[in-house]
């Protein structure tokens, strides 16, 4: 009797698996310990805001991010860093995942079904999120380590849009994973490579191309958004800048 394929659900973990941007959480908390300025920061912070809201599809854009997104660790050790993120993932990560999210890879995981995520983020971060939260596991962009320190460029391509879905491909190919069976999730247009590479696209909180996309297309759709009319009344820009201003600015001590 032949064996029956493994299969797997993978997910995108900004806007899909946590409200908001895992490298941004990452920079607040390293700002908030004293890694660097504010200058430093609100030029990464600028980065990411000009990358998510302009340059999803462009290289230039791409490449500008990648390079702010790894230069921000450059320098420090791996051992600090990972110290670091598990305090990030407990006071800025946890608070902000979207239950909906779980509940659907905890049925995967019911099912004997593996789960990962799939994410642009650092590819440590992302295996501490997904460890931290019983999954099989986790692919990122990853930063290159010299010497146990991180030298502040990239190991390969930014996880980003097609190179997601070859990461899938990559990892299907070394386990045994039967892409027509298994499911992807994700809340971007950008995505579609990846959740194209499955036989079961399922879309999460989508932006509005994705939705379109997904209600034609009759694919799965979950949105677990409670504050929709935010969107609609607020520029996203106002919203991110915002909130820059409010962590930028210093805590209070407690008496």
């Amino acid at each position: 009797m032949a064996l029956t394929a493994k299969r797997a659900a993978f997910f995108d973990v900004d806007n899909t698996l946590i409200r908001g941007s895992t490298l941004y959480f990452l920079g607040r908390g390293m700002y908030q310990r004293g890694y660097f300025s504010k200058k430093d920061i609100s030029r990464f912070v600028l980065a990411n805001l000009r990358f998510r809201l302009t340059g999803k599809e462009n290289k230039e854009e791409i490449a500008r991010f990648q390079e702010s997104a790894t230069n921000f660790i450059g320098g420090h050790s791996v051992k600090d860093i990972e110290a670091i993120a598990q305090e990030i993932y407990d006071e800025f990560v946890s608070p902000a995942i979207w239950q909906g999210t779980i509940d659907i890879a905890q049925r995967h995981l019911l099912n004997g079904e593996e789960v990962w995520l799939v994410t642009a983020a650092p590819e440590d971060m992302a295996v501490l999120i997904a460890n931290r939260l019983g999954f099989t596991g986790a692919l990122g962009s990853r930063a290159e380590i010299k010497d146990g320190a991180y030298t502040g460029a990239m190991s390969g391509a930014l996880l980003h849009g097609k190179e997601k879905a070859i990461a899938v491909q990559d990892l299907a190919k070394r386990t045994g994973l039967n892409l027509e069976d298994c499911y992807a999730y994700s809340d971007s247009n950008n995505d579609l490579p990846l959740l194209q590479s499955v036989g079961h696209p399922c879309a999460i909180n989508p932006d509005p191309i994705l939705g379109l996309r997904a209600m034609a297309e009759g694919w799965p759709i979950h949105d677990f958004r409670r504050a929709r009319f935010i969107g609609r009344a607020v520029s996203p820009v106002v919203v991110r800048l915002a909130a820059l201003g409010t962590w930028l600015t210093p805590r209070r001590k407690r008496n």
